[in-house]
């Protein structure tokens, strides 16, 4: 059994973070939910979390330093979610996860106690080739500005992969390489990337390579 941990998870009240949280809890753990709307704070507690309210855009580092030193874990599985259009995507997915990031730094360059951090982002962040021009683009560029930031950290962390996210039951998964070739026409269930999280915030030591680019498949998220 894995010592019972104090885990943050900054969006938890997105379709992943739904998923997560009560596995989470049915292992032991002691969590916590950064959402920004109160009225959802009835499902945060109903899931086994304790919810808190804080605007995440709103936390300069030397907030996510004192937040984020409460903890053995932080997720990070926040998005606009393509609400609020660019400045929305840019101020959440890219800055936000910046000085969450950096809140982390400033702990060690303090010589405080760092936690593991997990940022879900999607395969072939770091090498993507999406058009300016399309839609998707700001959330592609905030992807990989924050996964190359964190890859340059010096943190233990990890960067989930995932492919195009699905609602379907997990069966377990495939880690394949991350490029958008390797993406091309593959799935990923949110619910194997709950999965995916539980295994990484608690297992003794993190993969070596720290971008995890994962499909569904057959293998349980424990072996990955």
């Amino acid at each position: 059994m894995t010592d019972a941990k104090k885990i943050l998870i900054i969006g938890g009240y997105g379709k992943v973070a739904l998923l997560a949280t009560p596995k989470l809890v049915k292992l032991g753990h002691d969590l916590t939910s950064l959402i920004r709307n109160p009225e959802q704070a009835p499902d945060i507690e109903a899931s086994g979390s304790t919810p808190l309210v804080r605007d995440l855009t709103a936390l300069d580092v030397d907030d996510w330093a004192e937040l984020e030193s409460q903890f053995d874990v932080v997720v990070w599985s926040a998005g606009s979610g393509g609400k609020g259009g660019a400045s929305d995507t840019y101020a959440i997915d890219r800055d936000g996860a910046l000085a969450s990031i950096d809140g982390l730094k400033k702990l060690a360059e303090d010589g405080k106690k760092v936690p593991r951090y997990l940022m879900v982002s999607y395969l072939g962040s770091v090498n993507h080739t999406v058009d300016p021009e399309h839609a998707f683009y700001p959330y592609a560029d905030s992807k990989k500005t924050v996964d190359e930031h964190l890859l340059d950290s010096g943190l233990e962390h990890l960067i989930l992969a995932p492919a195009a996210l699905t609602l379907e039951p997990s069966h377990g998964g495939e880690v394949i390489e991350n490029t958008s070739d390797a993406a091309a026409g593959r799935k990923t269930s949110r619910e194997l990337v709950a999965e995916v999280i539980v295994e990484m915030a608690t297992r003794e030591q993190l993969p070596e390579e720290k971008i995890l680019p994962f499909v569904d498949g057959g293998t349980p998220a424990s072996e990955f």
